[in-house]
Parts: C-alpha cells; structure tokens; sequence
C-alpha cells in the first residue's frame, strides 16, 4: 500500500505532521503484536507501519518517496555534482565542526532551515513541472541538510550533556 494512503493522507510533499503522528499511534495500536491473533503478521504489519512513518516523517525522505511512486527516483544516491552547491555545504560542515556555543549550533541550525525551506519550495517547482533530473537533484541536496540537522541536534545534545556534568555530581 502506498504511504500517503496508509495514514490517509494527500500524496504531497506538504502534508500535515500532526495528523501523520496521530494516525501512526491508531495504526500502531490496531496493529500491535500484543493484540493480534496473529502476531507474526501483526509484527510484519507493525514494521511496515514504522517504516512508511519514518519516510513520510522527514521531508527528504518524503520528497524521494513521492519519486518513487513516479518510478523516477534512480541513482539518488548518485554524487552532488553542483559546485557552487558542495562549497556551501563545505562551509556549513566547517561552522558545525567549530560550533563551540549553543547559540552557534541554533544560528546554524537557522541558517540550515532556510536551505531547507528553499529546496522544499525548489523541488516543489521541479516536480510539478515534471522536471525529474532536477527534482532527483533537490533530493539528494535536501538529504544533505537533514543529515546536516541531525547532526546540528546531536552536536546541541553534546554540549547539553557538557554543561550538565560536573565533577562534583554523584555517581
């Protein structure tokens, strides 16, 4: 079954989170292992069910997806080949390695969102224009500043977790 259609939502790139949230938790109780009769089954449906959240959950992933129901989502593991593309990136990787502050790690994580919210509105064009090469290409940039995110997100943890150490607390 298609992902959009198991959470009941429009196959689009701009869906509601909060309505994608609230359908995985009803589908994940009808679905759940400890009140099937058939928990084999209900395990395989319950794995389908985290799986087609995880991909819709994330707009990277969920932009690749909307590919792959239009069968062009080949070679998105392929090489960024824009220049001007990959020295940005390089920059932004460079600031995330040398962050030292949480306000560094939030002014980055700003600047990151903005990329962000430009390939959204960019691959939103390529696809409805059925420009597939270039929508390919918007996937593969826009995998790169989720990854960017996350990473933005663990770094944040870090220094959380350092400023609430002390050598004085108990273990």
């Amino acid at each position: 079954m298609n992902h959009f259609a198991l959470f009941d939502l429009p196959p689009e790139l701009d869906i509601d989170l909060a309505i994608l949230k609230a359908n995985f938790l009803k589908l994940q109780q009808q679905y759940h292992p400890d009140k099937a009769t058939d928990k084999n089954q209900a395990m395989i449906k319950s794995s389908e069910i985290n799986q087609a959240f995880k991909i819709l959950s994330q707009v990277d992933s969920r932009a690749g997806y909307l590919l792959s129901l239009r069968k062009e989502d080949h070679h998105l593991d392929q090489s960024i080949s824009d220049f001007e593309f990959l020295q940005s990136a390089l920059e932004i990787r460079e600031q995330l390695d040398e962050a030292a502050t949480t306000e560094q790690l939030h002014s980055l994580k700003h600047e990151v969102q903005q990329w962000i919210d430009s390939l959204v509105r960019e691959f939103k064009i390529d696809f409805d224009d059925e420009d597939w090469a270039e929508a390919r290409d918007t996937v593969r940039k826009l995998r790169f500043f989720q990854k960017v995110m996350n990473d933005i997100d663990k770094a944040e943890d870090r220094l959380l977790d350092d400023e609430d150490f002390s050598l004085d607390d108990d273990f």
